[in-house]
């Protein structure tokens, strides 16, 4: 092993020094080894300054780690892995708490391919520094004296920006498929590159992420989409074949390089590399980075070509929302992402395409059939320009401004959130004594549409009643047996 001398426990703050040295006294006092590791050590050497969690590696066992960590004044001490054993603790309270886990040193044997490993606790810090998934992470500062402990050279990787397996890739990856993901995230999240038989051993690999669950990977990617080089990432999971096998809806689009868009100067011909650029382009939020990853998945199913030789991808918006829609129930993303990635890729096209012939009521509705994404529609759609042309991004950038402008100045005339029909469903059942069905949503549509074009005042109720009555009339399918007479002559009754 090469063992010297480091600071790197000064680069810790001021709280997290302090825990370190109430747990370093601890366990040097009970006679057990215990090693600071993890990703507040990457971070330290990379930004000069630790922060985050504190974790730990340690020769006790959890049992002994429990007890120390009661010892330690530790404000609450937990067991979150026993099978793992690992035991987590919390100093002081929040919003200042200091998390930390300590797991006992253990050595991971993975039979017949399985995800599930056998652990033994009979280990030695060389064993369980040689388990971990990469060499930035397989750093060791002893947590009284601050040596530190790098048997494969992580803190030359991390001069170097360089993403390396410990040891065997192959077998790093078949341990634990997600680490193939999280290689493709490291480089996402630092900007690092793959060291090149890393990468190898994740395009041989690839094909093992189909044993990982899909809530893990959909928190992978997220993680992944939020990086700051996340066009380099998405990338990494292109070269090494664990786009298909991650995200099998964009397979297609990445193979449409240089044949998805007419060869005409300044006009963009790789959808792939489009995309990426997107969502580089755009803020750093779930929602609108993985609507911007999404948002031309339906172009390779429409794509036509006229009599000119122009490539056009009529109704791709729709296609695109139904395929995100899909790929994200997959993945067993929550309701709340799905509905709003589909939302977005569905409008993104919309607000390019605004101008000063807009009325007041085209952009109220384009702002409510977008609703609480409404920001994230605008960046996605400033940043779904990448033209070589500058006069066209201009274009573009201003266009998307001006209808920021124009929203900005209806909210301040009357809110957005004060927009809806003057009568709920529950005014119209009593109105009607009809049950609740489909008829509600339509009626309050209409009523909702008519205050939008400013032909209904939001508070009048008494003329959206009437208004209401002649829908109702109208439509017979609406009345479950009473026929259009019978509600035409029937008074509506609303409550005041």
């Amino acid at each position: 092993m090469n063992c010297v001398n480091g600071t790197i426990i000064s680069l810790l703050s001021p709280r997290q020094q302090r825990v370190n040295s109430v747990l370093a006294h601890q366990f040097s006092q009970a006679g057990v080894e215990l090693y600071l590791v993890g990703g507040v050590i990457r971070d330290a050497l990379l930004s000069g300054q630790g922060d985050g969690d504190l974790d730990y590696s340690t020769s006790a066992t959890p049992t002994q780690s429990r007890q120390l960590l009661e010892q330690g004044a530790a404000s609450a001490v937990y067991l979150i892995g026993e099978r793992f054993g690992t035991v987590a603790a919390i100093f002081d309270q929040r919003p200042n708490a200091v998390n930390v886990e300590i797991t006992s040193y253990r050595r991971e044997v993975y039979p017949n391919d399985t995800r599930f490993p056998e652990i033994e606790f009979n280990a030695t810090l060389a064993d369980d520094l040689g388990r971990r998934d990469f060499t930035m992470n397989a750093i060791a500062v002893e947590a009284r004296t601050g040596e530190v402990v790098d048997p494969w050279d992580g803190r030359a990787d991390i001069a170097t920006a360089l993403v390396r397996a410990v040891a065997d890739a192959d077998e790093r990856f078949q341990e634990d498929p997600l680490r193939l993901l999280r290689a493709a995230r490291f480089v996402a999240q630092l900007g690092f590159r793959l060291d090149p038989p890393t990468e190898e051993a994740m395009t041989r690999q690839a094909h093992n992420l189909s044993r990982i669950s899909q809530e893990r990977i959909l928190a992978e990617l997220t993680r992944l989409l939020l990086g700051p080089y996340v066009d380099h990432g998405l990338d990494v999971l292109r070269r090494t074949g664990l786009l298909e096998i991650a995200l099998p809806e964009l397979t297609q689009l990445a193979a449409e390089a240089g044949a998805s868009a007419p060869s005409r100067p300044g006009r963009e011909k790789d959808l792939w590399d489009h995309t990426i650029r997107v969502v580089h382009q755009t803020p750093a939020r779930a929602a609108v980075r993985w609507a911007a990853l999404l948002h031309d998945a339906g172009k390779p199913l429409t794509r036509s070509v006229d009599q000119d030789g122009d490539i056009h991808f009529f109704g791709h918006e729709l296609v695109g929302s139904n395929i995100a829609s899909r790929t994200l129930n997959r993945l067993k993303a929550d309701k709340t992402l799905r509905s709003s990635v589909r939302a977005l890729v569905e409008l993104h096209g919309r607000p390019a395409s605004y101008d000063a012939s807009w009325t007041d009521s085209a952009v109220r509705r384009l702002a409510l059939g977008a609703g609480v994404n409404w920001d994230d529609l605008l960046d996605l759609a400033a940043a779904d320009v990448t033209s070589g042309r500058e006069r066209k991004r201009i274009e573009a950038t201003r266009r998307v401004s001006d209808l920021r402008q124009h929203f900005q100045r209806l909210q301040e005339e009357t809110e957005l959130s004060k927009i809806d029909s003057p009568l709920d469903g529950d005014d119209l059942m009593r109105m009607f004594e009809l049950p609740p069905g489909p008829w509600i949503k339509r009626v309050k549509q209409t009523l909702r549409d008519m205050v939008i074009d400013g032909e209904l005042s939001s508070g009048d109720r008494d003329r959206a009643a009437v208004i209401a009555r002649s829908l109702v009339r109208e439509d017979h399918a609406l009345h479950d047996g009473k026929g259009p007479d019978a509600i035409a002559d029937s008074e509506p009754r609303i409550s005041p």
